[in-house]
């Protein structure tokens, strides 16, 4: 029996009391299904790979002329989830939060000239969507050759899996200089500690300077247009399989424009192979050795991806 709202006779609240029913029932509407927030996020992720200068208001329009009723309260309330904001030169509310407790350092590369291989590593984080849910991928490239060294996948963004995706680069080699922004993850004792031991230069980028670790930041727009969104992976271990592919395509197969179309691996290779005359030399041939590995061979084995 429904409730008659236009019932002379018989009040509302004695409609409810005859029919068992709490008053404040009657104006309760369920919220919608949580796969539609999903999506939204979706949607907001390609917007936000494609300009991610789009801030709360054009991301709403953006979302608007895709025919969805959206409030700006709503997309504000899902990019922050998402750990996105606009790139302006101010802050940036990235995945990876800063710790006041941490300590911080400078900057380094403002002015450096970047001439050869293993000069300069950087590494960030960012999200993949699978059809329901996300994980976190981080990597490690070379600036030089833009060669990704090493990557990781994890469910959550506690520091372990950058350390994990540090440890496997630093198996082939050490930078001279080792670049990221000042999240959590790579403040922590235990991310800087292993650099330092290895007698790395810790370089930071500066608050608000969202374009100090551009390279990388361009790989995770290529990674999303060429395969992510390609794909509509379902599991973390569809993902860990799919981007291992992808990697090792990306360093030996994919031209890069920006290396006179050569791949990252051969300007990798190229710069790093020294001679028994070079001052570098170690008496190893290993700078050979690791350059020709495909970076899927040293790509993640998380057993958290499994599921």
């Amino acid at each position: 029996m429904a409730i008659e709202h236009d019932n002379l006779k018989i009040s509302v609240s004695r409609q409810c009391d005859l029919l068992g029913l709490g008053r404040s029932s009657l104006y309760y509407r369920p919220d919608r299904d949580e796969s539609y927030n999903e999506h939204l996020m979706q949607l907001i992720d390609e917007q936000y790979t494609k300009t991610p200068f789009y801030g709360v208001p054009r991301m709403t329009v953006s979302l608007r002329h895709k025919g969805h009723l959206v409030n700006p309260k709503r997309i504000r309330r899902l990019m922050r989830k998402m750990g996105l904001e606009a790139i302006y030169p101010r802050s940036k509310r990235d995945l990876s939060l800063p710790d006041k407790a941490h300590k911080k350092y400078p900057y380094l590369l403002k002015g450096l000239e970047i001439v050869r291989p293993d000069q300069v590593w950087a590494t960030d984080i960012t999200y993949i969507r699978m059809y329901r849910g996300w994980v976190y991928l981080t990597a490690i490239m070379d600036w030089f050759s833009r060669y990704v060294i090493a990557w990781e996948l994890s469910l959550t963004l506690e520091a372990d899996f950058c350390v994990t995706a540090l440890e496997r680069a630093l198996a082939t080699d050490c930078p001279e200089i080792f670049n990221s922004d000042q999240g959590s993850q790579f403040t922590s004792e235990t991310f800087t500690g292993v650099l330092a031991e290895a007698g790395i230069a810790i370089s930071m980028d500066g608050v608000g300077r969202a374009f100090d670790n551009i390279f990388v930041e361009r790989l995770w727009r290529t990674v999303k247009y060429e395969d992510v969104y390609l794909h509509d992976y379902e599991t973390p271990a569809e993902v860990q399989l799919g981007l291992g592919r992808y990697f090792e395509f990306y360093n030996n197969e994919r031209p890069h424009q920006s290396l006179d179309y050569r791949t990252p691996a051969e300007v990798y290779r190229a710069g790093r192979i020294v001679t028994p005359d070079d001052a570098d030399y170690n008496g190893s041939e290993r700078f050979a050795a690791a350059a020709v590995t495909p970076a899927a061979l040293r790509a993640p084995s998380v057993t958290a991806a499994s599921t």
